[in-house]
């Protein structure tokens, strides 16, 4: 199989190396389109998302994601094309997990083998606990060819929402889901970056009061419903699914 970029035609292409436009596969790109604020998508995301024949999210309806509600407001050429839904349900059943990754692998993989190239659309960034890295290394075990378009990642955007640095000098940061477990204590040395943390806030909140840290959270960021909180005290415990906590060592 022969993969294309954008740089160049697939008929240039095949002319070129001999082959027929057929044997060309596409390129699946997983596009980073940042938290929340349209304004965070980069150039190098828009332009990836004008340039490629087919936008995919995970999601039924590729237009009510969250994902595509975002891009649509930076890159408005998105309504022009073809759109993939990739259905992942939200179970915790690792073989269902597993079986639906292949599935949305093989969706994608035929329209590759159309040579069309796939920006899949993410929240945040690519490579931090996204839906398109699972189904990325399925494609490219099968041999087709992928990349990560980077983007601004949730908590980022959230310290930089709150006016707090992540880190200084020789501090550790930790990122921990917080919706799956959090069993360790927050004990590690350095700051905590609890992501996702709305479906165990209660539980959540408890630990944090235990481990004596300054606590800040934001919920929704970058959306037209965020909000920001200054103390574990302030932080509801039926807060949103997108809820980013940052806990900071108390060096006072």
């Amino acid at each position: 199989m022969y993969s294309y970029s954008s740089i160049d035609s697939k008929e240039d292409l095949a002319a070129n190396i001999g082959v027929t436009v057929k044997q060309i596969t596409g390129i699946l790109y997983g596009i980073g389109i940042g938290p929340g604020d349209p304004e965070h998508i980069t150039l190098k995301a828009a332009k990836m998302i004008r340039e490629v024949d087919v936008i995919a999210a995970p999601g039924k309806d590729v237009k009510e994601t969250t994902a595509y509600k975002i891009a649509v407001q930076a890159v408005p050429e998105i309504e022009q094309k073809e759109l993939l839904p990739i259905y992942m349900p939200m179970v915790l059943d690792k073989e269902e997990i597993v079986k639906e990754h292949k599935r949305g692998a093989q969706m994608l993989e035929k329209v590759l083998s159309e040579g069309k190239n796939i920006g899949f659309i993410t929240l945040g960034d690519p490579t931090v606990y996204s839906t398109y890295s699972y189904v990325e290394k399925i494609v490219k075990d099968d041999g087709f060819e992928t990349r990560y378009i980077s983007g601004i990642t949730s908590f980022c955007a959230s310290a930089a929402a709150l006016g707090v640095p992540l880190s200084e000098w020789q501090e550790p940061l930790h990122i921990i889901p917080a919706v799956h477990q959090l069993d360790d204590k927050l004990a590690l040395d350095g700051n905590y970056v609890l992501m996702k943390s709305g479906k165990q806030m209660a539980a959540v909140k408890q630990i944090l009061r235990e481990s004596g840290r300054k606590v800040k959270m934001v919920e929704n960021c970058g959306l037209s419903n965020e909000k920001k909180y200054g103390s574990v005290d302030e932080i509801p415990d039926d807060a949103a699914y997108f809820s980013l906590i940052i806990a900071k060592e108390n060096k006072e």
